[in-house]
């Protein structure tokens, strides 16, 4: 079964917060995209005003908004994630994205994610070649296939090289979970899972909607 999974880039925790409101009962999982606006440009919640708000999070156990009924992974798109990766597993994320051109340390970063309990996956970019994630893959859980050159922003036109890098990567390994994010859209949906993607974080597509429920369902459709 394909997993369509919302993304947010949260302005701050008020933003995260009602964004995670729309979400709750309508999927399972919803993607975080923490940007620190040096790996990207682009930045985002809890690299801005609303720190406190994360650090509370952390100290009392709260866990993030609406984790009774909606799990979360977070996106990492920041400098030296091994340096926060215990702080999102405090936080209660389902699943964990670094990225491959930002890997300085992966041995600090795997062996700060709990087996079993929490899911560590690897982004790549399009230009990258598929070659660099090889000493990773029997360490990581999937795979996160960038469909979009400039990541950080939503609403960037999608790159037709993740294409055939999902198809490269499913050759590699047959049964693991790909997932795409940027550019899945409902042009591109069916192509992604065509090439062999099994899960579909979408941004913009779904929250510029009317109704966030109604385009998750229409994008389910489009691809099952």
């Amino acid at each position: 079964m394909i997993e369509i999974i919302p993304a947010v880039m949260p302005k701050n925790y008020r933003d995260l917060t009602e964004k995670s409101a729309l979400f709750a009962g309508v999927v399972p999982l919803v993607q975080f995209d923490i940007m620190d606006g040096k790996f990207v440009k682009a930045r985002t919640w809890p690299y801005g005003p609303a720190d406190s708000e994360f650090a509370r999070i952390i100290s009392e156990e709260e866990k993030m908004p609406e984790w009774e009924t909606l799990n979360f992974e977070v996106d990492l798109m920041i400098e030296n994630p091994e340096e926060s990766i215990t702080k999102w597993v405090k936080a209660g994320a389902k699943r964990i994205i670094v990225h491959v051109e930002g890997v300085k340390n992966f041995d600090a970063i795997r062996n700060a994610i709990p087996p079993f309990f929490i899911e560590l996956g690897l982004a790549i970019n399009p230009e990258t070649p598929i070659s660099t994630l090889q000493p990773y893959l029997d360490r990581v859980d999937f795979v996160q296939c960038m469909g979009i050159a400039k990541i950080g922003f939503q609403g960037e036109p999608f790159d037709e090289r993740v294409l055939e890098n999902i198809k490269a990567l499913r050759k590699l390994k047959p049964e693991f979970p790909i997932s795409v994010d940027g550019g899945v859209n409902f042009d591109t949906a069916k192509q992604l899972v065509n090439a062999g993607a099994t899960r579909l974080v979408s941004g913009s597509a779904i929250l510029q909607s009317a109704d966030v429920s109604n385009a998750i369902g229409d994008l389910r459709n489009l691809v099952e």
